[in-house]
């Protein structure tokens, strides 16, 4: 494993003197062609023997205690058992039309992003998880919401699927934070996002 770059005591947005908040974090997986999944929603490319710490998600788990799902992955991960694989998070999926049944630990939203991170963050807590998928990940990017990409990089090419953020005109910088590689190829790019 290598490891590169450095580390910022500072929250990305954060001004001088200000608390730091909670950080939102894009916490996934892409190939190297910058897919988050198959067109229909298929990631068995990502399934691979995992190295111990799980390439940190052991690590990043403990960081959190928040997540936050676009419907559509929320609705996926329903399909493929639920969400009790995550532990004991409190779960917030963004939708204009909330499902008849919903999980008991779920939490619909509907409203304004800013309004809605404004509160999220004023709560004590850990860091958030940005779940995803791509549209809700382009939301929360344009409304300048999101802290940190924490991006894992598959050694596969997949030809075309969910891009990781969705397509729209956009000009928003990055600090690379570390890049981490592993024995089989995957490399971890850790960035903030600046103001």
């Amino acid at each position: 494993m290598k490891r590169m770059g450095r580390s910022h005591g500072v929250t990305a947005g954060a001004k001088a003197g200000a608390q730091a908040s909670r950080k939102i974090i894009v916490y996934i997986a892409t190939s190297v062609d910058g897919y988050i999944a198959r067109s229909d929603g298929g990631v068995e490319w990502l399934n691979r023997p995992l190295p111990k710490g799980g390439y940190g998600m052991d690590a990043f788990a403990r960081s959190i205690d928040t997540v936050l799902w676009g419907r559509k992955t929320y609705d996926f991960a329903v399909k493929m058992g639920g969400l009790g694989a995550y532990g004991n998070l409190k779960h917030y999926v963004f939708s204009r039309q909330p499902p008849s049944d919903p999980l008991p630990e779920v939490e619909f939203v509907s409203g304004p992003i800013p309004e809605f991170v404004a509160k999220l963050r004023a709560r004590k807590g850990k860091n958030i998880w940005m779940m995803g998928g791509a549209s809700i990940i382009a939301s929360f990017l344009d409304s300048g919401a999101i802290n940190e990409f924490s991006i894992h990089v598959i050694p596969v090419m997949i030809g075309q699927g969910i891009p990781l953020v969705a397509p729209r005109h956009r000009n928003i910088p990055l600090e690379l934070i570390s890049a981490r590689s592993f024995s089989d190829g995957v490399v971890h790019l850790n960035y903030t996002v600046r103001p």
